[in-house]
């Protein structure tokens, strides 16, 4: 690559993505680089930017240039590449979308993708979409243009359908699926390969191999005798992934429905039980998961929110300190920003490598229409990213993925509307809210604590 190259990344503030993807740039060493980041929050937007440009001058990476503003119409023009990682409301507002169904009897872990806390989250997320999208639009037309932020379905279906904008959904999830299977498997990760299907956090691992062979019988093998250890020896669950750094094996315990599944159905989710569970509602009545509650001690959001703030501000607490930036900041690290330089070569290169992306359909998984958008291998080429014929994917697992594609819709056509009763049916539709009367209470409720951010209802 002999041009500089320009990308934006809107929503900054985000700092572990921000320091992730800036450590994966240094590390890189490809390229000549302008970094443009942008916040809405000030404050916040100069500690990120003085981390971004200490990590740049402590590695002397000077084909790397850092700019900053809160306006992302300065930083637009010339982009190559637009990232957002926004989240209209922050933390407040994703905590309300988790315990305000709880007033109605409904339990969730995560509350960004479905249920009431997810359709409430696109109703704030859409709107704000679209007009970065539009901006994108208008100002850096040819630009590729990724999205992180949640509900990934939701949103890159309504920009998509909004805009003439290509959006393309971006999550790590695929990519903590295999490094849980190969930790399952005590193998080495490269190793490992699998096909996976299906919507954003409910992405079916169905092809698993190691060294090209078909590994669904060793885990079936595995989970039996797990099984049996436990009836002997009752493994404590472990809430939180298990963490991939432990050392031990990861037990089918800390992960039940996901298990469950993969032996009825031959794929696993891939990101297993703390954003599967919220897909199948009916299982959980009230939350009840496996003699635990959901969000209150089986996932609990609070603490995932705490851990959340903590990281956060230690990571911008770095960028105001004097002297050099702490050594593990420069770090491979694992989440959101994982293979997305990876992802770019290949875009520029055409170098036809694959990733799981969320993209239209366009033809790969029969009897699922075409526009609805799929998380699925994608090959980046220098066209863009094209989807690939899958094959082997069906049964129940394509059936779940249809039925949920109708709750996904009603979603994105009542953020694009302005209109509560396709709220309401989108919360109806989903599974977890059983009666209109209570899909109506909740719709004026989620109303009423984000009125103004949701510039579409008013």
């Amino acid at each position: 690559m002999s041009e500089r190259k320009k990308i934006v990344l809107i929503g900054a503030g985000s700092a572990v993505f921000t320091k992730g993807l800036i450590a994966d740039f240094i590390q890189s060493g490809w390229g000549e680089w302008e970094i443009a980041l942008c916040d809405i929050n000030p404050v916040i937007l100069e500690s990120i930017t003085k981390l971004a440009r200490k990590m740049v001058e402590q590695k002397g990476a000077k084909q790397i240039t850092v700019t900053s503003s809160c306006d992302r119409c300065d930083l637009l023009p010339g982009a190559d590449f637009v990232v957002t990682t926004i989240a209209v409301g922050g933390r407040h507002a994703w905590e309300q979308d988790v315990k305000i169904p709880r007033k109605y009897g409904i339990y969730q872990p995560v509350g960004d993708s479905i249920m009431p806390g997810g359709i409430a989250r696109a109703q704030r997320m859409i709107p704000a979409m679209i007009e970065i999208a539009r901006d994108v639009e208008r100002l850096c037309p040819n630009a590729y243009f990724f999205n992180y932020s949640n509900p990934m379905t939701a949103i890159v279906t309504a920009v998509r359908r909004a805009t003439g904008v290509k959006l393309i959904g971006l999550c790590h999830g695929v990519i903590y699926g295999e490094k849980y299977l190969a930790r399952m498997l005590d193998v080495d990760v490269e190793r490992l390969t699998t096909i996976g299907v299906g919507l954003n956090h409910l992405t079916w691992l169905y092809d698993i191999r190691v060294d090209g062979r078909d590994v669904k019988p060793d885990l079936l093998e595995l989970i039996a005798r797990q099984k049996k250890e436990h009836e002997i020896n009752p493994h404590v669950r472990n809430f939180f992934n298990p963490q991939l750094e432990d050392k031990e094996i990861p037990n089918y315990m800390d992960n039940p429905l996901s298990w469950e599944l993969f032996e009825r159905y031959g794929g696993i989710p891939a990101v297993v039980d703390r954003h599967a569970v919220e897909f199948f509602p009916e299982r959980f009545p009230k939350g009840a998961y496996y003699g635990h509650t959901l969000g209150i001690d089986a996932f609990p959001i609070d603490d995932v929110i705490a851990r959340g703030e903590k990281t956060y501000q230690d990571m911008l607490s770095q960028g105001e300190i004097t002297g050099e930036a702490a050594p593990e900041l420069f770090a491979r690290t694992s989440g959101e920003h994982e293979q997305l330089v990876e992802m770019i070569r290949s875009l520029i290169l055409d170098e036809r490598k694959v990733f799981s992306v969320n993209i239209p359909n366009d033809g790969a998984v029969r009897g699922i229409p075409d526009d609805a958008i799929l998380e699925l291998p994608g090959v980046a080429t220098g066209l863009g990213f094209s989807s690939m014929h899958i094959n082997g994917f069906g049964g129940p697992m394509k059936d779940i993925i249809i039925k949920r594609l109708a709750s996904v819709d009603a979603t994105v056509e009542a953020a694009l509307t302005g209109d509560k009763r396709l709220w309401a049916d989108a919360m109806m539709l989903d599974g977890a809210v059983t009666d209109y009367t209570t899909a109506e209470a909740l719709v004026e409720e989620f109303y009423a604590e984000y009125k103004d951010v949701l510039p579409q209802y008013k």
